[in-house]
């Protein structure tokens, strides 16, 4: 199986699992053994499916603004949290691939094997919640018509994605593209960084 219809499937099960309940708060049960490759997809697809949906409460124009905070430093913590699995899943690539000799003109991807993962498990959920449009019985047909447009571009996305991810790795693993990750380098949730966090916010 390839890498990209692997994840794909791990996160269609996370996609489906989440929607049993609907729940931001909902408890996750990860069905694959602990920090496995799959576990880490798994847990990645869930925190961006629970991310979709705080990001949806967040814009309803009635929102308590204490609540609305709280929504949006859950949205932060969130982030990072994506990215940490983000480095943990191209660290699983680092090590598979990390004894592989480059050949003499191997070049290096834009992103990280990982990052193209992460678009992907994105545009998982964005296909999921435009089938889900398609399903209305409220809506108008102007809606569904635009619905069933938007599926057929993500599909297609889909399609491409997923052939770019196995093919950068298949280049990975022929020393025909470099394996090189920069790690993150975020300033604002450091104490020491973060002029407002340092200055005991008396900016």
């Amino acid at each position: 199986m390839s890498v990209s219809k692997q994840c794909k499937e791990i996160f269609q099960v996370s996609i489906d699992d989440y929607h049993k309940s609907d729940d931001v708060d909902a408890l996750i049960v990860n069905p694959w053994p602990l920090k496995s490759f799959e576990y880490f997809l798994y847990l990645k697809n869930w925190i961006d499916t629970v991310q979709w949906h705080l990001e949806d409460i967040i814009r309803d124009p009635f929102i308590d603004p204490a609540d609305a905070l709280k929504i949006k430093r859950r949205i932060d913590k969130s982030n990072q949290d994506r990215t940490d699995l983000v480095e943990l899943i191209d660290s699983f690539f680092l090590e598979k691939y990390g004894k592989i000799t480059p050949v003499s003109n191997a070049g290096i991807n834009t992103e990280s094997p990982a990052w193209a993962i992460d678009r992907l498990s994105i545009l998982k959920l964005k296909i999921y919640h435009w089938e889900m449009e398609l399903k209305r019985t409220d809506a108008s047909n102007e809606h569904l018509q635009n619905a069933k447009e938007k599926l057929h571009i993500l599909l297609e996305q889909e399609m491409d994605l997923s052939l770019s991810i196995d093919t950068l790795l298949d280049e990975i693993a022929s020393g025909k593209k470099i394996m090189k990750v920069y790690k993150q380098l975020k300033m604002y949730n450091d104490p020491n960084l973060n002029p407002v966090l340092y200055s005991g916010g008396k900016l």
